[in-house]
């Protein structure tokens, strides 16, 4: 028998797991989509299809709602939902109002808009490449470290002009790559910027004046001059801009003052980049001139996109010889130019500039995307005819109510329309023959109702996920959609509150 002693097993001391727990956390804005687009796809099943019937002009005609037989087998609602990010990126609209990707008609999905996000994407990037965005970021900083809440208030005050005059929104995601930047420079957060940029543009839709695409189209669907109701408009439109401004310009200090209460938290890197207490090196003679460029791109835009006819003379004014009437298209091909040409002056040669394009494409593709997703959602709602229903059950809701009342119904009833239909064109074409004749027997002005109808629906847009200026603007300056939420809720409220006060007092004064 051995003399060695055998070894006993010996136990490990008891420990604590040093798993770490996990927790929940936010579905990101790709799950926030799916999850839409699967609640509205079951309730397709619930809520029955009707249609109401057409002028010639393609406008729905008040008390003409009718059932529709359902058509679709489970096989077509399946497939339907299966193409939904197909036909949200290139689905076409034949003339029986289907859309599908191997239809021929019009084009409904958002492909214009993803090619023109993914277009300023490699813009802004080779812009960045060749050291002048930088460069001025950082002297622009310096120069406003004392005095930032001006950029602030700059930039919304001209966001909101351009939204009330031609309806700028989606326009602003080319702004992102510049203003993310700046902010963050100027010791603020990203939801700064997001505030900045999304309720400054915001606020001016949602009390637009003469913008053509909401208020014209909504006049024009009335019977009305787009310029009945413009002094109640404006009246709102200075109020509720100068809270929006104020709002985000407390929510900036604070983070700038406390950086731990920022809604949006902090990207790697983020609060490295600040105003520096020294003044950066002055700006080369080649990368003055990529700025330069760089604004006299964006300007040019905004000129090229807006219906100066129209605004200056109303919806039926022939445009002028001058007028570019520029849209998505155009602009693709304006930004993919200007990368080009930029990467060009900034020295960067064929193979940095190539380089940058791409990375520019791979960078900005997941915004794109989410914009694609979001119109699949309307795609689903299009193809089983079920908006004009919901439409019809709202519609009922706002009669046989006082002048205030009736305003602040109609008003309240196109919020969830807005949501259902995120275009204030094509919302203002269903909608207004259905509310614009009911003001009438309520006794207050048609304008009224064309006011109310597009500060909901601007407000709504404000937060409505299956819009692309809300979910694909997050997306680039990659702030959670929760968290959003969190943010402009308080506003929200009070711009409620501010617009059915205005609407109900523009009834009563009548």
């Amino acid at each position: 028998m051995s003399d060695a002693k055998a070894a006993e097993p010996t136990q490990a001391p008891k420990t604590e797991s040093t798993k770490p727990e996990r927790k929940w956390s936010f579905p990101s804005t790709y799950t926030i989509l799916f999850g839409v687009t699967l609640l509205v796809w079951l309730a397709a099943f619930v809520i029955p299809p009707g249609r109401y019937d057409t002028d010639a002009d393609g406008r729905p005609i008040a008390g003409t709602y009718h059932r529709l037989v359902e058509t679709q087998s489970f096989g077509e609602r399946l497939r339907d939902l299966f193409l939904a990010p197909v036909n949200g990126l290139y689905g076409i609209q034949d003339d029986k109002g289907r859309v599908g990707p191997d239809l021929s008609g019009e084009l409904y999905g958002a492909a214009a808009v993803f090619l023109f996000v993914l277009a300023v994407g490699a813009f802004i990037t080779v812009a960045f490449a060749t050291g002048a965005l930088d460069s001025g970021i950082g002297r622009l900083a310096y120069r406003l470290r004392n005095r930032s809440a001006l950029l602030i208030v700059g930039i919304m005050v001209v966001f909101a002009t351009a939204g009330t005059i031609e309806g700028f929104a989606e326009e602003t995601l080319g702004f992102y790559a510049l203003l993310v930047p700046l902010t963050l420079a100027l010791g603020y957060d990203r939801m700064t910027a997001v505030g900045t940029i999304i309720l400054g543009a915001g606020v001016g839709v949602m009390c637009a004046t003469v913008d053509p695409f909401a208020t014209g189209t909504a006049s024009s669907a009335a019977g009305i001059p787009i310029g009945d109701g413009i002094v109640l408009r404006v009246a709102m439109l200075i109020v509720c801009t100068a809270v929006t401004v104020a709002y985000v310009l407390w929510y900036a200090r604070r983070v700038k003052a406390d950086p731990d209460r920022s809604l949006s938290g902090w990207q790697p890197g983020d609060r490295d980049v600040k105003a520096e207490d020294h003044e950066p090196d002055p700006l080369t003679r080649r990368q003055s001139l990529v700025l330069w460029l760089v604004g006299a791109t964006f300007a040019f835009m905004i000129f090229a996109i807006i219906p100066w006819s129209e605004v200056l003379e109303g919806p039926e004014a022939r445009p002028y010889t001058w007028e570019l009437g520029w849209y998505f298209p155009e602009l693709t091909a304006l930004f993919l130019f200007g990368a080009v040409f930029i990467g060009l002056v900034g020295g960067l040669g064929e193979g940095r500039m190539s380089e940058a394009i791409g990375k520019g494409f791979g960078d900005f593709v997941g915004a794109g995307f989410v914009i694609v997703l979001a119109r699949g959602v309307t795609v689903i709602m299009n193809n089983t005819d079920i908006t004009s229903t919901v439409l019809h059950a709202l519609e009922g809701l706002v009669t046989g109510t006082s002048s205030a009342g009736f305003a602040i119904a109609v008003y309240l009833v196109n919020i969830p329309l807005a949501f259902l239909i995120p275009s204030t064109s094509g919302h203002a074409t269903l909608a207004m023959p259905i509310m614009a004749p009911l003001a009438d027997f309520a006794n207050v002005p048609r304008s009224l109702v064309v006011t109310a109808w597009q500060s909901a629906s601007g407000w709504a847009n404000l937060v409505t996920p299956t819009t692309a200026v809300v979910t694909g603007g997050i997306a680039l300056a990659k702030v959670r959609y929760d968290r959003y939420v969190r943010f402009v809720a308080p506003l929200m409220g009070m711009l409620l509150v501010l617009t059915c006060a205005f609407v109900a007092v523009g009834a009563w004064l009548g």
